[in-house]
């Protein structure tokens, strides 16, 4: 679909707008592993430098643990990259039920069959 040109500077006022009005989110290129710390480059072209990181949902700093990476590895070396849909629709694979219903945390949970 083609804007037309007042399409094109009204929608660029408003962002310029929204810039000037420090609302405008800019993306931060991490360039480390998540963690408590992270490497970013903000804005692009910046040089890379540390910051703390408050927005990972990485609470317990188990996305880059050796063991979970390992268990990933594992987990695409054996099935492959996901279902390629929800379970609805593909249907729930054998490792799913040993989860909910053969293991601690799923009888924490209270799952039962």
């Amino acid at each position: 679909m083609a804007y037309s040109d007042k399409a094109k500077v009204f929608y660029n006022g408003e962002l310029n707008n929204i810039r000037q009005g420090g609302l405008f989110k800019e993306e931060r290129y991490i360039e480390s592993p998540q963690a408590a710390n992270i490497k970013v480059e903000f804005p692009l072209g910046a040089p890379q430098k540390q910051v703390l990181n408050f927005c990972a949902n990485n609470y317990l700093g188990l996305s880059s643990h050796p063991e979970v990476v390992k268990a990933a590895h594992n987990g695409l070396d054996n099935r492959g990259y996901g279902m390629s849909s929800v379970r609805f629709i593909c249907g729930t694979q054998d490792i799913h039920n040993e989860f909910m219903y053969g293991s601690k945390c799923g009888n924490l949970r209270g799952f039962t069959q």
